[in-house]
């Protein structure tokens, strides 16, 4: 498992990991947890600009379809194909295997938080 405290999260429970001139995208643990098993997820395609907060695809589970968010902006770089076949891994390991995107030319988000802060966010707690 990467080290969270390398990487940053929305509040929208995805989560960011940037390594140089390229950022890995998924969603958080808690968001999965809160998804139930992941049955399908509509991904954008390689070359597509995403924004910051905008829409990238959507994700499905056995109890609700959900839109998933870009924590950052940039150029869709890769897209994970194993998820096609295996959706399963944005359950098992969702910071490794069950990785979303790879993004580049990035265009920070200010608004993403540290690792401390969204488990605060996530258990109800006001950012500090």
């Amino acid at each position: 498992m990467p080290e969270l405290s390398q990487m940053r999260f929305s509040e929208s429970h995805e989560w960011v990991k940037q390594d140089g001139d390229t950022a890995t995208v998924g969603i958080t643990e808690y968001a999965q947890s809160q998804l139930g098993d992941v049955i399908y997820l509509e991904l954008p395609t390689v070359g597509q600009q995403l924004d910051a907060g905008g829409r990238l695809g959507v994700i499905e589970s056995v109890k609700a379809a959900s839109d998933l968010f870009s924590p950052i902006g940039g150029e869709v770089a890769d897209v994970n194909q194993e998820l096609k076949d295996h959706p399963e891994y944005v359950n098992q390991d969702p910071y490794g295997k069950g990785w979303i995107i790879k993004l580049r030319a990035i265009k920070d988000n200010p608004k993403l938080l540290d690792q401390k802060t969204y488990d605060d966010f996530v258990k109800g707690k006001s950012p500090s």
